[in-house]
């Protein structure tokens, strides 16, 4: 069990410095992302290590792809509703191309995989977010590619 959580800890703090060099301050506490990318990272490790029964891989690798959503999702998500965004963001990277995942709270929203391709030797998928908070819609396209046994974002 320690060793889970050193490694869990480990993926957060990589998720964190790799996630939020370029992070503006955020609604909610008027400070960087690192919130968001830490609670993402957290949060995929746990995902990871339940889904593998503790496989490390799969547990730093979890880690690594909610800190990255988590940090993402932290720029347009209001606090309250990042654990149910973030669930979607992660269900829609591990799950079939084309399904809508959805999150409510106090905003509501959804990610939906486009489509899935092979670029440079790995797989990717393009995704658009849709997040509607306090009477404003939001939209966000991007891509993801799976390299090393984890999801990054792609920068655009």
């Amino acid at each position: 069990m320690l060793m889970k959580s050193g490694l869990i800890a480990g993926a957060a703090m990589l998720a964190l410095c790799a996630g939020t060099s370029g992070a503006l301050a955020d609604d909610c506490s008027g400070h960087g992302h690192a919130g968001g990318t830490v609670l993402g990272a957290l949060l995929g490790g746990a995902i990871g290590s339940a889904a593998s029964h503790g496989n490390a891989g799969a547990v730093v690798g979890g880690a690594i792809v909610g800190g990255l959503a988590g940090n993402a999702i932290s720029r347009d998500i209001d606090c309250e509703d990042r654990d149910r965004a973030g669930r979607a963001y992660h269900d829609a990277f591990y799950g079939e191309v084309g399904e809508r995942y959805e999150w409510e709270g106090r905003g509501h929203g959804y990610i939906v995989t486009n489509r899935e391709y092979r670029r440079h030797g790995h797989t990717c998928r393009d995704f658009t977010e849709v997040v509607y908070r306090h009477g404003h819609e939001y939209d966000r396209d991007g891509t993801a590619c799976f390299r090393d046994g984890e999801w990054e974002i792609e920068e655009s």
